[in-house]
């Protein structure tokens, strides 16, 4: 299974990182590095949240329901005539739920480094977390997955599977900020001196972080 920054380096990723730019009007560029930053990190989330028999259920009624993957059908015109506030509301829920009371400060080191405010950074993601949804929803449907026993699997795969050490402490070290500063510069220090991999989350985010 590809993983999901192998997906935003695909055609869809492109599209995806085209169209979310062009609906919150921010530059392409910063746009994949948001992106890039945190759809690993709302995957993280969604793996913590489903370890729970409650978080599961809830996430596997959510695939196999109202994002079942049909978003991705449709991204010229959902993104055509500018994002409807639907989605936007719909992706303000599902950051509410996933991320809880860590959102801001997630927000708020995406944003530091990125070269993004933060309010920037939940504009992005509010439009990116439906279409997050859906990819989960389709690779759910293409992999069969029917139970709440099949959600780790999944998300593992579409997280690379492969993390290493430095690359799981790297999510649950973003996961755990609490926009007070101090963290942003643990984490940077953590990825670049972190994975020499290049394949992986920290490798790839090691690029983007030594901006």
């Amino acid at each position: 299974m590809a993983g999901i920054l192998d997906l935003l380096n695909s055609d869809l990723g492109k599209t995806i990182i085209s169209g979310v730019s062009g609906s919150t009007g921010t530059d392409q560029d910063r746009t994949g590095s948001v992106l890039t930053m945190a759809l690993p990190v709302l995957m993280k989330a969604m793996e913590r949240n489903a370890s729970t028999p409650e978080g599961a259920e809830g996430l596997l009624g959510a695939i196999k329901g109202k994002h079942d993957g049909s978003i991705l059908d449709n991204l010229g015109d959902l993104f055509g005539g500018g994002v409807n506030d639907e989605v936007v509301n719909d992706g303000d829920k599902i950051l509410g739920h996933v991320l809880g009371a860590k959102r801001d400060g997630v927000q708020q080191v995406i944003g530091q480094k990125s070269g993004l405010d933060s309010g920037s950074v939940a504009n992005i993601l509010k439009v990116a977390a439906p279409i997050l949804m859906g990819v989960l929803g389709k690779q759910a449907s293409q992999n069969n997955v029917s139970s709440t026993n099949d959600l780790g699997g999944l998300l593992g795969g579409l997280l690379g599977g492969n993390e290493t050490k430095n690359e799981q402490s790297f999510l649950e070290k973003i996961l755990d900020a609490d926009g007070d500063g101090s963290i942003i510069d643990d984490v940077a220090g953590m990825v670049l001196g972190g994975s020499k991999k290049k394949g992986g989350i920290a490798g790839l985010l090691g690029g983007l972080f030594g901006k």
